[in-house]
């Protein structure tokens, strides 16, 4: 584990706030939602008219489906806390990541459209995640395809009373005119750093061009949000995050990422590295993916973290790989077998 860096809490509330007060919230909820007639919201810019129900690569259309809402105590210790993480998870993706641990609500599009629902039904559920279960911040599993419906949402819960700051936890596939629109909207960015090279990202997720999309989204994150910001009991209330989960056999090229993470935006950034890595999905069918990291594999990377000078963060031990895995089949709570 790296040293948790702890600055000073903000005195003011989320920006989110001042955003609404002022009126440029609902312009930017109008703005983004009159994309959707000729879809942009993601990099793969498929053009479909979601307002007319065409599903474009996502699979969604114009209403958000959000296939679970619960307190999730899993995340990296500042953003669940003691009271857990509100986290909304997103169905569908604009991904397809052969070894997501997320597969039933990514990629069964047929059964998640039972879950979709109107802004104002996902407001009431940030509402009942703040004021019912207590939970520190509302977390957005997934939200790429879903910029819009977010932003329009949130411009609902803020006058039935939404005050907690909001998470963007991201594949890191994220469009950079999109992520403009969240300026002050969004308090916590959580996005992953994946791969180095878009021949793996091509062929394990689908995305021949994450690489370029992912960096310019870091970097626009970190512009907006910087570094971590914690409350006096340790809780984070503003800043970036990158989550870096290692694969098997180097496919998520570790060090080019890390020492990109180190120079492009700063020895300073918060990182967390996981070794959660489980052959989930249809991972099995490729060998390369068909096994969780070794020990020597974890070596390297805690070595580079520190080669790197980064100084902020977590590094996950071994064996993480069994504790981390969701079922969204199970009633209730996808990570308690309650």
């Amino acid at each position: 584990m790296l040293p948790i860096l702890v600055t000073p809490a903000l005195s003011t509330g989320p920006a989110y706030l001042s955003l609404y007060r002022s009126g440029e919230l609902a312009r930017r909820a109008a703005a983004l939602e009159a994309r959707l007639a000729s879809c942009d919201i993601c990099p793969r810019k498929c053009g479909d008219n979601r307002l007319q129900g065409e599903l474009g690569y996502c699979r969604s259309g114009r209403l958000p489906v959000v296939s679970s809402v619960c307190a999730h105590q899993g995340e990296e210790p500042p953003i669940s806390g003691s009271r857990g993480s509100g986290t909304v998870f997103f169905g569908n993706c604009n991904m397809r990541c052969v070894y997501c641990q997320n597969h039933q609500i990514s990629q069964s599009w047929k059964r998640q459209k039972s879950k979709a629902m109107d802004c104002h039904a996902l407001a009431d559920k940030m509402l009942y995640l703040q004021n019912v279960l207590g939970c520190h911040n509302i977390n957005f599993v997934s939200p790429s395809h879903m910029v819009p419906q977010l932003v329009r949402a949130v411009l609902e819960a803020v006058p039935m009373g939404l005050r907690v700051p909001l998470i963007y936890n991201s594949s890191g596939y994220d469009s950079l005119a999109s992520l403009k629109e969240l300026d002050g909207v969004i308090d916590i960015y959580l996005p992953d750093l994946r791969y180095s090279s878009d021949t793996w990202a091509g062929k394990f997720s689908a995305a021949p061009d994450y690489v370029v999309h992912a960096r310019q989204a870091i970097k626009e994150m970190y512009r907006q949000v910087g570094d971590l910001v914690m409350d006096e009991f340790g809780v984070t209330r503003r800043g970036l995050i990158v989550r870096h989960l290692i694969l098997p056999n180097g496919l998520a090229g570790s060090e080019e990422s890390l020492a990109w993470l180190a120079t492009e935006l700063s020895p300073t950034v918060t990182v967390s590295i996981m070794s959660q890595y489980s052959p989930q999905h249809r991972a099995l069918r490729y060998p390369l993916l068909s096994r969780t990291i070794s020990a020597a594999e974890h070596e390297v990377v805690l070595k580079l973290v520190e080669d790197l000078g980064l100084e902020n963060g977590w590094m996950q031990e071994m064996g993480a790989s069994d504790n981390y895995l969701p079922d969204f089949e199970r009633g209730g709570h996808p990570f308690s077998s309650d």
